[in-house]
């Protein structure tokens, strides 16, 4: 006897394969990767293969992956973290879920990372100009080194003024971390 799905002229959707972005996230999930490294991953794969034509990447390799990595720097002309965000989601795509080991990447062109850090005087001059409370989340992410969202998941029981310490819970990584309250901003 043919399935309901046969009578009305068409395929059952749980004998469908899941599209390949599709397996790629749950591949991330199972593997518990963050919710943004997920999407920041996906969205570069999903660049890369339309940048190739929607070649499917079982049939790209090296060669592919350099000229992808070169145009960022090239054409597009990203800054160096996003070219490294970029190649770092492809090596994932490519070295965990295909399980295939890459060749050398070193023809690809570089983006040229900034040469210098802000001085002090800069950092207090771009800090006089803000108000509060962005002002203090500034000084927060520049004196003790959080990161932005772990800034803003901060509670107040999460600062020792008397130990002079800040407790960053489920930071990245789903770990917690110790780092130092400026002393400035503890005698506020």
């Amino acid at each position: 006897m043919p399935g309901r799905w046969d009578l009305i002229g068409m395929e059952n959707p749980s004998d469908r394969k899941p599209k390949f972005i599709e397996q790629l996230r749950t591949f991330m999930r199972a593997r518990r990767y963050s919710l943004r490294t997920e999407q920041a991953y996906l969205d570069w794969i999903r660049r890369f293969i339309l940048f190739h034509g929607k070649r499917h990447p079982r049939e790209m390799g090296e060669a592919e992956i350099v000229e992808f990595h070169s145009d960022l720097a090239m054409r597009r002309n990203v800054a160096a973290s996003t070219q490294n965000q970029a190649l770092c989601a492809l090596l994932f795509l490519y070295q965990r879920f295909l399980e295939r080991k890459l060749g050398r990447l070193g023809g690809a062109l570089r983006a040229s990372r900034p040469v210098r850090l802000p001085t002090r005087t800069e950092v207090h001059s771009v800090l006089a100009h803000m108000r509060s409370p962005y002002r203090l989340m500034a000084e927060l992410l520049y004196g003790s080194g959080l990161r932005l969202l772990e800034c803003l998941r901060l509670r107040v029981k999460d600062i020792g003024f008397g130990y002079g310490r800040i407790v960053v819970r489920d930071g990245k990584g789903a770990k917690d971390r110790v780092t130092m309250l400026p002393g400035r901003l503890a005698r506020h």
